[in-house]
């Protein structure tokens, strides 16, 4: 039971941790683009990135940036999740050859 109990564990912190971070990078970019705007001279720069970069995630999301984010960071939850499985298995494989 307690190998269970740290499987789930496992999964579910990487489940929170592959959703997060996308999310977190996403904002942080958008948030120093909007700081770099305030610049004198930056600001026809910055407009064009930030809408370069909503173009690309209305392309993932249907027409909608943060439908985009969401779809990206589902994406990456369920390779994580994927992956955290996988080492797991490889764990309790190693531990029972040796």
């Amino acid at each position: 039971m307690n190998i269970l109990a740290n499987f789930i564990r496992s999964l579910l912190l990487s489940m929170i941790f592959s959703f997060v971070v996308p999310m977190l990078f996403v904002g942080s970019l958008w948030a120093v683009i909007i700081l770099v705007s305030y610049f004198p001279g930056l600001q026809e720069l910055t407009q064009v990135i930030s809408q370069d970069i909503s173009q690309f995630l209305m392309v993932f999301g249907n027409g909608t940036p943060l439908q985009g984010v969401l779809v990206i960071c589902l994406t990456c939850c369920f390779v994580g999740v994927l992956f955290d499985a996988y080492a797991f298995y490889r764990c309790q494989i190693l531990r029972l050859n040796s």
